[in-house]
């Protein structure tokens, strides 16, 4: 992956601010959604998502800008106290590889076998001579596997788009995805996801012998809902009342994700009056729900109807006023 300070396009000394007004920016851009005839617009989201990752959480901008951990948040080796890189590299150790430990010998190869060599004789002999291994323990039975993380690794990451309902957001659950290379998962969706959100499944990726195996990626989009409109963490819903409920008020019933609850409206409600449902929206991330907001849309009944009319002139010529005085 690109530095992420480049793939959202903002300075080293950027604020917070302004990286989050700039992922903001790009993730509409490239939002899926918004390019469905780009079949490379779910590989640039997913790009943009993960740079947001490491620079928009405040310890991993830091590991990053430390050299801690490189643009996918994997754990770079900076090389041991005192000691210089190997012979013709630069002094900060064997930053271009990724390791880890294991439990039995061999376990490296590949390439970064030579290293793994040097590691393993450097700390055999500090446990012949009393010495413990790194940072005091005891060096004779561990050995390093270099996965070539580094420099020159394949980019083994898998990035797909998955849809799904705004139930299925709300509420989480379970949804097979096939991945580009035919493979299929059942994947966990977490209840509270949101659009545009990442979840990353690790070692789902492609496979190359000699090196780790790659994450999958999985862009979240939500589908429109034919009542619903998301606004955050808020629902936004169009609720039809007849014209005989705006005049005389009373109880209806407003759809809510998986049910619907009972409104009381109040007399003489016009249309585009909007009410709040509290606690009926999104889930929040910090914990808690939005809030639902109903708005009010008086129907009037479909075809002629006379007694309405002779009902209407009436009350025109009774109680004339002008909605609209003072527009003009």
């Amino acid at each position: 992956m690109r530095d992420p300070y480049e793939v959202l396009g903002v300075q080293r000394n950027a604020s917070a601010a302004a990286i989050k007004n700039a992922y903001r920016k790009l993730a509409k851009k490239h939002h899926p959604d918004n390019n469905k005839n780009d079949p490379k617009a779910a590989a640039r989201f997913s790009e943009v998502n993960s740079a947001n990752e490491i620079l928009g959480d405040e310890d991993k901008r830091k590991q990053f800008d430390r050299g801690e951990i490189d643009a996918e948040g994997k754990p770079r080796f900076q090389g041991f106290p005192g000691g210089g890189g190997p012979r013709g590299a630069p002094g900060g150790g064997f930053e271009q590889y990724g390791f880890r430990t294991g439990g039995g010998p061999g376990g490296g190869g590949g390439q970064g076998a030579a290293f793994e060599d040097i590691l393993n004789s450097m700390f055999a002999g500090a446990a012949a001579g009393g010495g413990g291994g790194p940072r005091g323990g005891r060096g004779g039975g561990r050995t390093f596997e270099f996965d070539g993380g580094g420099f020159g690794a394949p980019d083994l990451d898998l990035n797909v788009t998955m849809t799904v309902s705004l139930e299925e957001a709300v509420k989480g659950g379970e949804k097979r995805v096939r991945l580009p290379n035919g493979k299929e998962l059942n994947v966990k969706i977490p209840a509270g996801v949101t659009s545009g959100q990442q979840i990353r499944l690790k070692g789902q990726g492609e496979t190359v012998q000699g090196h780790r195996p790659g994450d999958l990626l999985i862009a979240i989009t939500i589908a429109p809902h034919p009542v619903f409109r998301i606004d955050g963490d808020d629902l936004r819903v169009d609720l039809p009342i007849t014209l005989y409920e705006a005049v005389l008020g009373g109880k209806v019933r407003v759809p809510v994700v998986g049910g619907a609850v009972e409104l009381t409206m109040p007399k003489n409600t016009s249309s585009g009056r909007t009410f709040r449902l509290k606690g009926k929206g999104l889930p929040k991330t910090g914990g808690g729900s939005g809030d639902q907001f109903v708005t009010t849309r008086i129907m009037l009944p479909d075809g002629n109807d006379s007694e309405l009319e002779a009902l209407m002139q009436k009350w025109r010529d009774d109680h004339p006023y002008n909605p609209r005085s003072g527009m003009e």
